[in-house]
């Protein structure tokens, strides 16, 4: 349905058919704030990036040579008739930060540059060190990287426990692990027999001379090698002249180590090596990066590094204490403070999007998505671009209410610079702004992809079907009953991490707490972190703490600690530990709902059971698309092959001999009620649930997932294909369908992120339906409809940063609702 309005200044799509899209019609003004919203997997990232910003970067990289194209990361033509009257694209999306380890918060906003021209010309140099021009205060260049660690900051060696990780086991049965499996480990082990080396005695049981020699030594001795044979055996050999079979060079494992993690061009072969190293701040500019030279140059006592320290909002206050010593007149002082006002105004404008308590070293790849997309935000706000269609997925992510009114300000901004903006979003404060408002659905998946309304705003409360009215134009819900009474508690004490400084923590057991507070208050720190790491350790659990390094970085980690802090009541309440967190379920198209969720081990095992499959003798192990006697040998069943383009994006194209089926023929052919097995995996959750309804087990599996609205999903869908909120979906999902005994603690950060209203409330009843078996469920969380339906809420604050980190305020969620120093209480009483 499409409100009538004025025919000039529009972009029309005709016939868009990417992903769900149902051969669709639009057109949307230009020049003004358009709203795409619609639930989850309801065709709005498809309509918005999918199509317009694909058709957009396609007309301007048609633009440019074939050879130019191969630095972009190109997205594959949109499947539409044709677009009309689009403007030049910047797409903003929801991500997590990319780039190397030496990306920063000040490499992306370029706030560094500016920093370092300030330091070259208007810092305090002492008497022993020349003028440096601005790449000397870069650590990325190789007149400012320090010397010893190339301007990493770190430096990385190995131990003997990393080397030898069970010092019980022999040489023979590969104690030093970090050698080879293959030959050349073999090799190693020839050659020190030879060398008279006890192979066949524990590690730790042979002299530490031999052993440091083992691991640390630089020399590289040739020895001739008789493969087999003991060292009298050797001895015998060499006496009689006997021919060795090679003549074999020794590699001590440190060195094979480093040399295997600075040379392999293979990443596998370097992420081996990788883990066997450690990291530590580097002796020489002790996490510096920079040259000696760089860090004696400081501006008010401060060198760059120290100043990149500090939060953003403490930088302003440096650089104004800066301008004020620099009134004078003369060419330098008149430079420094134009630097400083740019750095001031440039700065500010991320205050004004709720970042000030980032620091400008801080590493991209830490950045939650929206964090990292309002970043980017900030510096296309200052880019002063005239005439671009912005692009934008859920700029409001991750913000508290507190912190919205910033975001729609610096989207105004944009606006009135004379762009247009089309913004996918969930958050009805920001829907209620736009000035027209595009609902796609009216549900997802297959039952989506289609313009429910595209309009004016308020001509959204006469379309009965969409599922976005009743958000917009009724009054909230208020909360039913009173909150659910805690059955124990669970009391942390000394909690130390990030912005958190010995702080004491109360989590009420068998009830659902909500951790509030403004972004950077402190929230993900206590709940995703220490909460997490400080109750495993208690329970002897593994969890592993959200690293600090990019997913295709092989780097080992640098050793920075783990959050500090200890358990002194409630833990023989809490049997055990779950995280259920946004990451993707699987990082390649061979993981999908069906094998994460583990039901399409019993869908084999059904299979399996069938008279053809008896017939021919096939278990289980067939009917897996990862196993080699069942698959397709052409694509090793993934069911498509990748076709190499030059100067394109690579495309997939269905496999030419199963034709995207996975499998071999003969699999095929075997039947459950007429359908293959891959006829399962190409059905959605919702067609499976009727399909397998006389199966308990599988039934009720996906009775779990489609009450999570995740019925639409193909059961083979690719890992790789889902969003955030899918994925944590499928986890809650596979926990609930579990039906453990016993009590468990549940912790989510952020769960409603990417997430419609009327997604939002079945992921809240899954949650309850968690407490009401038994557990208890602590959740990070800024969506307020969901903080007021809980029991317990946990205020973080009262600012971000420095400013944050403490309890402000913590009770049922009236008493916080009566708060005077809590920033949630205004945002949280409408719906109380």
């Amino acid at each position: 349905m499409n409100a009538s309005t004025d025919t000039q200044g529009m972009i029309r799509v005709r016939g868009a058919r990417e992903h769900n899209l149902k051969n669709i019609d639009v057109a949307l003004p230009r020049d003004r704030f358009v709203v795409v919203t619609g639930v989850s997997g309801s065709g709005k990232s498809s309509l918005a990036f999918g199509t317009l910003y694909a058709e957009a970067q396609r007309r301007y990289l048609e633009s440019v040579s074939p050879y130019a194209r191969r630095l972009f990361h190109q997205m594959p033509a949109p499947k539409v008739d044709a677009i009309d009257g689009l403007p030049p694209a910047v797409a903003l999306q929801q991500q997590r930060g990319g780039g190397s380890g030496r990306s920063s918060v000040g490499s992306l906003t370029t706030l560094s540059n500016l920093l370092r021209m300030l330091y070259s010309r208007a810092g305090t140099y002492p008497a022993d060190v020349g003028h440096l021009e601005a790449e000397s205060f870069s650590p990325n260049t190789p007149m400012g990287a320090c010397p010893r660690c190339h301007g990493m900051g770190r430096v990385y060696d190995v131990t003997e426990k990393t080397l030898v990780p069970d010092d019980s086991l022999t040489i023979r049965q590969r104690a030093v692990a970090a050698w080879p499996t293959a030959w050349q480990g073999q090799n190693f082990r020839d050659i020190l027999i030879t060398r008279g080396v006890d192979v066949d005695v524990p590690w730790r049981d042979l002299p530490k001379a031999t052993r440091d020699w083992i691991l640390f030594t630089d020399e590289t001795p040739t020895e001739p090698v008789y493969p087999g044979r003991n060292h009298a055996e050797v001895v015998a050999a060499i006496k009689r002249g006997d021919t060795p079979d090679y003549n074999g060079t020794f590699s001590g494992a440190r060195r094979y180590i480093l040399h295997t993690f600075g040379q392999s061009q293979s990443a596998r072969m370097r992420a081996r090596a990788a883990s066997f190293m450690v990291s530590g701040p580097c002796p020489v500019c002790h996490g510096q990066r920079l040259n000696p030279d760089a860090l004696k140059v400081t501006i008010d006592g401060r060198n760059i590094a120290e100043l990149a320290a500090l939060p953003l909002a403490r930088i302003v206050e440096v650089l104004r204490d800066a301008a004020e010593t620099r009134q004078g007149k003369d060419a330098t002082s008149v430079a420094a403070r134009g630097m400083i006002e740019a750095a001031i105004e440039r700065i500010g404008t991320l205050l004004d999007l709720g970042l000030g308590y980032l620091q400008l070293d801080r590493g991209v790849q830490t950045l939650s998505p929206g964090e990292y997309q309002r970043l980017r935000l900030g510096t296309q706000i200052r880019s002063n671009l005239f005439g671009v269609v912005y692009v934008l997925d859920e700029p409001s992510s991750g913000l508290h209410p507190a912190d919205t009114q910033a975001l729609l300000r610096a989207l105004d901004g944009l606006l009135q610079a004379g762009n247009s903006l089309i913004v996918v979003e969930h958050n009805p404060d920001v829907i209620r702004r736009a000035q027209w408002l595009v609902d796609v659905g009216p549900d997802a998946g297959e039952r989506g992809g289609r313009i429910v309304y595209s309009g004016m705003p308020d001509g959204l409360r006469d379309i009965a079907g969409s599922r976005t009215r009743p958000y917009l134009f009724e009054p909230p819900k208020k909360r039913k009953g009173p909150p659910r009474a805690p059955t124990g508690w669970l009391k942390l004490a000394r909690l130390t991490w990030n912005n958190l400084q010995d702080l004491s923590l109360a989590v009420p057991l068998g009830v659902m707490t909500a951790v509030t507070g403004v972004s950077g208050s402190g929230k993900s720190s206590l709940v995703g972190q220490a909460l997490v790491s400080v109750v495993a350790s208690a329970l002897g659990q593994k969890v592993e703490i959200e690293t600090d390094t990019a997913e295709d970085d092989v780097l080992p980690p640098l050793e920075t600690g783990a959050p500090q802090g200890r358990v002194i009541e409630g833990l023989k309440s809490v049997r055990r530990l779950v995280t259920i967190d946004q990451k993707p379920i699987g990082r390649t198209p061979r993981s999908n709902l069906a094998t994460y969720s583990g039901l399409f081990d019993t869908i084999r095992q059904r299979f399996a059971e069938t008279p053809a499959a008896r017939q021919r003798r096939f278990d289980a192990g067939w009917f897996s698309f990862n196993v080699a006697k069942g698959r397709c040998p052409k694509c090793e069943g993934v069911g498509s092959v990748m076709v190499e383009l030059l100067f394109l994006p690579s495309v997939f194209a269905p496999c030419p001999e199963c034709h995207g089926t996975r499998y071999k023929p003969e699999v095929l052919a075997v039947t459950l009620r007429d359908r293959s097995i891959a006829d399962v995996l190409g059905m959605s959750v919702d067609e499976a649930r009727d399909f397998f309804r006389d199966d308990p087990g599988l039934a009720r599996g996906f009775e779990t997932l489609r009450q999570g609205g995740l019925g639409y999903l193909r059961l083979g869908q690719p890992a790789t294909e889902l969003s955030g909120g899918e994925a944590q979906r499928i986890k809650l999902a596979t926990e609930l369908q579990k039906q453990r005994h016993g009590h468990t603690l549940y912790v989510l950060d952020e769960p409603t992120t990417g997430l419609h209203p009327a997604d939002v409330d079945l992921l809240t009843a899954q949650l309850r339906t968690l407490v009401e078996q038994g557990n208890s469920v602590v959740l990070a969380e800024h969506d307020m409809r969901v903080a007021a339906q809980c029991d317990w809420l946990i205020d973080m604050g009262p600012g971000a940063g420095e400013q944050g980190g403490r309890i402000v305020a913590a009770g049922v969620p009236a008493d916080v609702a009566r708060s005077g120093e809590s920033r949630t209480a205004p945002f949280l009483a409408p719906y109380l």
